[in-house]
């Protein structure tokens, strides 16, 4: 074997599903006030300061440019559920009347507490990839 050759790297390095997402903890969205509601009404990115690329791995699901400090990484064991529903925090008002504004919300058992992510939200059309991403995390839950 020549010393240059290159190796691929290993399949568990790969992300099984990647996406975009913009998200919030439910701390954060508490703190916001009927201004910052109003401002939703034209664009979600008001609620949610939090953006980045949201990953699953094998081993681990991950919140790339969570904070300052870099991406949220998350085990299984990190994860208590993860559902799609509107909630007083985030309703249908803000989130658009049809089902498919719905945010994902992640229950940890970190200090992050909730998060409510918003995946590969179209703007115009208010609608996410959440119930998708609810079903393969799940799935993945029951399989880590």
């Amino acid at each position: 074997m020549r010393p240059w050759t290159f190796r691929r790297a290993p399949t568990s390095v790969r992300p099984v599903a990647r996406a975009t997402y913009i998200g919030a903890t439910a701390d954060e969205l508490r703190r916001k006030t009927g201004a910052d509601k109003i401002a939703a009404g034209v664009s979600q990115k008001a609620l949610f300061r939090r953006r980045g690329s949201i990953a699953l791995h094998e081993d681990r699901l991950v919140l790339g440019g969570w904070n300052d400090a870099g991406d949220l990484v998350l085990a299984g064991a990190d994860i208590a559920s993860a559902r799609t529903r509107f909630t007083e925090l985030y309703g249908r008002f803000v989130g658009g009347l049809l089902n498919a504004g719905k945010p994902l919300i992640l229950e940890t058992r970190t200090a992050v507490g909730e998060i409510y992510l918003l995946i590969d939200r179209k703007e115009f059309m208010e609608t996410t990839d959440d119930r998708a991403w609810e079903r393969r995390i799940n799935a993945w839950l029951g399989d880590a």
